[in-house]
């Protein structure tokens, strides 16, 4: 079975096929982030409109690249939700106006499974049950994942997600958008010792998470320098207060990851998303996965920002488990705010 995963959820348009029997054939991806960085951030409206701009032209790269034909697809996976509104309805609408017209079927998938899922798209992927971190610009959640469509929700943030926290950060220290690998680069340089900035809720006995404060504190520290004007602050310092906030959101995050999987018992843990990427993050659960005895397994770097192969992947393992799981139903609905232990269990 080979299917046509479509990812338009916020401000990455990615599509990608991928055979059940082969694996990922191809896929292509365009980001905004050029767009969207004179303005500090993604605009919605400017967002969906790019979405229709590179669709097709991406779709026509995708076959190329695979070798094959609107013919050769089975099915067609599309993100249906949490994102965007407009951004959600561009790639809906595309998915489900290919499959009328190649008398297709198609599948919502939820973003959120498709993150969870991508690390199995490595080339050594976790086995059934593992903890999952999902930590992105719009969330940051601990899952226990017993399979597809099992998940239960352990924890997640009750205020900024961790890349919300990342990107303001940034910002206040005049480093653009987007932020995240911004601070987290700069943070290389700085002095550990320097701020030692809050770690919220790392002790308490649940599994949440709470950053606007750790976001709260680095605006603190810039408006009590002496300076007073961020543009007049010394690279240094502005290194510093770059590593306090990385260390301090990097020792939170690793704290509940292992907290996490002593509660379950489980000694797997999978890191979803694109703060995933993140060089401070990666190496701090490493030495924690040494220390404690258990094995972290990651997206490639590639898969770890929103992208069409881990839909196409998500929506391919649903159909290997449920073949009637696509529909050929034209008719689509977009969910924005898409809870995921809403997500239909198979």
């Amino acid at each position: 079975m080979i299917v046509l995963g479509v990812e338009s959820s916020c401000d990455e348009t990615g599509l990608a096929l991928y055979d059940t029997q082969h694996g990922l054939l191809s896929h292509a991806l365009h980001s905004q982030v050029a767009m969207h960085e004179e303005y500090g951030g993604v605009v919605p409206e400017l967002a969906s409109r790019d979405h229709i701009r590179r669709a097709i032209p991406l779709l026509t790269q995708t076959l190329e690249q695979a070798g094959k034909t609107l013919d050769d697809i089975d099915a067609i996976a599309y993100t249906q939700g949490p994102g965007l509104a407009g951004a959600l309805l561009v790639g809906s609408s595309v998915a489900c106006s290919l499959g009328l017209a190649m008398d297709k079927p198609v599948l919502g998938v939820h973003h959120l499974e498709g993150h969870l899922l991508s690390p199995l798209l490595a080339s050594e992927p976790p086995e059934f049950p593992f903890i999952a971190l999902l930590v992105s610009g719009g969330h940051t959640q601990l899952m226990r994942v017993d399979g597809v469509g099992q998940y239960t929700l352990l924890g997640e943030t009750l205020d900024d997600a961790a890349g919300e926290a990342f990107d303001k950060s940034a910002k206040l220290l005049g480093l653009g958008y987007p932020g995240g690998p911004a601070i987290s680069r700069l943070a290389e340089f700085g002095d550990p010792a320097a701020y030692k900035l809050p770690r919220p809720m790392m002790h308490t006995k649940d599994f949440n998470f709470s950053f606007s404060g750790l976001k709260t504190a680095v605006l603190t520290v810039v408006k009590n320098h002496e300076e007073k004007v961020i543009a007049n602050i010394c690279e240094q310092d502005k290194a510093n207060i770059a590593r306090g906030f990385v260390d301090a959101i990097v020792e939170v995050l690793t704290a509940k990851c292992v907290s996490a999987l002593k509660h379950t018992g489980l000694k797997r843990l999978v890191i979803a998303g694109g703060v995933g990427a993140n060089a401070q993050l990666r190496a701090s659960l490493n030495a924690a996965a040494a220390k404690k005895r258990f094995k972290v397994y990651y997206p490639e770097l590639e898969f770890c920002t929103d992208n069409g192969a881990m839909i196409a992947f998500a929506g391919a393992r649903r159909l290997m488990i449920n073949p009637d799981a696509a529909k050929k139903d034209y008719s689509f609905n977009v969910r924005p705010r898409w809870p995921l232990d809403e997500l239909k269990v198979i």
